[in-house]
């Protein structure tokens, strides 16, 4: 691991574990299921489990009285998984019954939260702030008051930038596992702009790393999820595929992913290894190296335009802080663990503990976990 980590590192390290602590305390305090069982005393019809990133970018904005398909995509300003959260029962997506039309088009559909819909909203809201504490409590107040100081003024000058539209939290990554940008119908309802001072901190955390991932991958081969967890392990020596997962800090399902794309567009081969039936080895391919080569460069020389852009000490007052939160990311060593003990009922107690932080969240369809579970 190099001694300088890039900036995408360090942000990623301190939303992950964030959102991690975040989803634990929802998960002590929410009735639920999962594929293990549901929490003590949790009723029929409780819903799936799931993280962060679902209430954020959606439940957040999904008022009692319910709202538009079509303005809930503007409200959100990123793709929604309407159909996962329909399934696991936290919303209902109709046509409505006002409308007269005998096929209305599927933007006008009205989304409404469930009744455990509106339970976990009441359970949901208060946590980033509880979090938050938590961390004023175990890292210093002085630490997190200038995180979050310049942050938010990294944010404002983001935003300044119309092209760019940053969503509360990363979105669930699409093909190739990038950070796709949702294109908003300029007619569709817009949330009111909170200023960048008032917002909680994973937003901010998430808000700049969401455009440094923007401007990585409009010139890189690969996705810095890729690019950052898979590609990173991998190298042209070659690695176990069973031992990705670990060396990475994401899940096994979120490493099939990355290898399928990579294997399709020949930057990595999987084969069998000759020396030890049933395991097999994944190499970068000439490509691959290059690719990874070509994304360790651009991550350096994007950091210096942003030193150029918003200034050396501005930078610098991000990187610190979160340098000191989140260390070298792993388990023995990062303060960032110390939060992330799980409820001894809680599903993260019955598998394998985490030895690493992803260098880049991996946020999928499976419920929105930041390390792909």
């Amino acid at each position: 691991m190099p001694a300088t980590l890039p900036l995408s590192t360090v942000l990623s390290f301190a939303l992950v574990a964030f959102t991690i602590e975040f989803d634990n305390e929802f998960e002590r305090r929410m009735p639920h299921r999962t594929t293990r069982g549901g929490s003590a005393g949790a009723p029929r019809g409780s819903p799936w489990l799931t993280s962060m990133a679902m209430w954020s970018n959606l439940m957040q904005y999904v008022p009692d009285a319910g709202v538009t398909v079509g303005d809930l995509h503007g409200l959100a300003r990123t793709n929604l998984s309407l159909r996962g959260m329909e399934r696991w029962r936290y919303i209902e997506v109709r046509p409505d019954p006002a409308d007269s039309r005998a096929r209305p088009p599927h933007r006008d559909w009205v989304v409404r939260p469930t009744a455990a819909g509106r339970r976990a909203a009441e359970v949901w809201r208060p946590l980033a702030g509880v979090i938050e504490g938590r961390w004023r409590e175990r890292f210093g107040t002085a630490d997190v008051d200038s995180l979050r100081e310049t942050l938010a003024s990294l944010v404002e000058r983001l935003e300044l930038d119309r092209s760019l539209d940053l969503p509360a939290y990363l979105p669930v990554l699409g093909y190739g596992l990038s950070a796709e940008v949702y294109p908003i119908d300029e007619k569709t309802e817009r949330p009111r702009a909170v200023p960048p001072a008032a917002r909680e901190l994973p937003e901010l955390l998430s808000q700049v790393l969401r455009a440094l991932t923007i401007e990585f991958e409009r010139e890189a081969p690969l996705s810095l999820a890729i690019t950052a967890n898979v590609v990173r392990v991998v190298g042209t020596d070659g690695i176990a595929v069973r031992d990705i997962p670990r060396a990475a800090g994401v899940s096994k399902e979120s490493v099939n992913v990355a290898l399928s794309f990579l294997q399709k567009r020949c930057f990595a081969t999987v084969e069998p290894d000759p020396a030890l039936t049933r395991t097999r080895i994944a190499r970068l391919t000439p490509k691959g190296h290059r690719a990874q080569e070509a994304g360790q460069r651009l991550l350096r020389a994007i950091e210096e335009r942003w030193e150029a852009r918003f200034g050396e000490r501005d930078v610098r007052a991000v990187r610190e802080p979160l340098e000191r939160l989140g260390g070298d990311g792993r388990a023995s060593t990062s303060p960032l663990f110390a939060g992330l003990e799980p409820p001894a009922e809680g599903w993260r107690a019955t598998v394998r503990r985490p030895e690493l932080l992803p260098h880049h969240p991996m946020v999928l369809h499976r419920g929105g976990y930041p390390d792909g579970s």
